[in-house]
């Protein structure tokens, strides 16, 4: 939308400004930073996949937001650890799944646009929330649709078996991960920390 907006503008300088040749310039160099941009934004990047049994790795990249004690009202009804990575609009926005296993829940909720680094953001905005059984722990995954997120694609299906590292989906401009864990997790990320997917170790999971 913002996109759009900003093509409608300057295409509406270009007409009524035909004999400025620095609209011409001004609009050629705009619509070629918002091209690049949007290949930046939607590229799926190779990575060095970590692999790690009781591993959990970082579903996005992005930057550290939140690592709190919360409740989770939804499927498992229990206190977890929850770990939040902001993405910017120049992060890269594929997510990926933080840990092997067998998609125990999925669902999908409507919900509003506010910031998504808004604490509420996480039970308020559109999200999806997908449970993941590894062996005696269950790893919960919220997408976070923020204030420009128009839109979340999520692969997952209940029974589906995934591997670490695998692509979950992306969610489209502007947005948060949130991961929840058990509270006995030993966490290996700090507030503030940049973070890799597929590379960042989160936590490990107890035997």
């Amino acid at each position: 939308m913002v996109i759009a907006f900003l093509g409608i503008v300057l295409g509406a300088l270009l007409v009524f400004s035909v004999q400025n040749i620095w609209v011409y310039v001004i609009y050629g160099l705009t619509a070629t930073y918002l091209i690049l941009q949007l290949l930046v934004f939607f590229r799926i990047p190779n990575r060095n996949i970590r692999i790690e049994d009781n591993g959990v790795v970082a579903p996005a990249d992005g930057k550290i937001v939140m690592i709190e004690e919360v409740m989770v009202n939804e499927f498992l009804q229990e206190k977890r650890l929850q770990i939040s990575i902001f993405m910017n609009i120049f992060n890269v926005h594929v997510n990926w799944y933080p840990c092997s296993g067998t998609i125990a829940y999925y669902k999908y909720h409507p919900g509003e646009k506010m910031v998504a680094w808004h604490p509420k953001s996480s039970e308020k905005n559109e999200h999806t929330s997908v449970f993941i059984h590894q062996g005696n722990h269950t790893v919960g995954v919220r997408q976070v649709a923020g204030l420009i997120a128009r839109r979340i694609v999520c692969k997952a299906q209940k029974g589906k078996h995934v591997l670490q590292g695998s692509e979950m989906g992306i969610i489209k401009f502007g947005s948060r991960l949130d991961v929840l864990i058990p509270l006995d997790a030993e966490v290996h990320v700090e507030l503030g920390q940049k973070v890799w997917g597929c590379e960042t170790l989160l936590a490990t999971l107890k035997p």
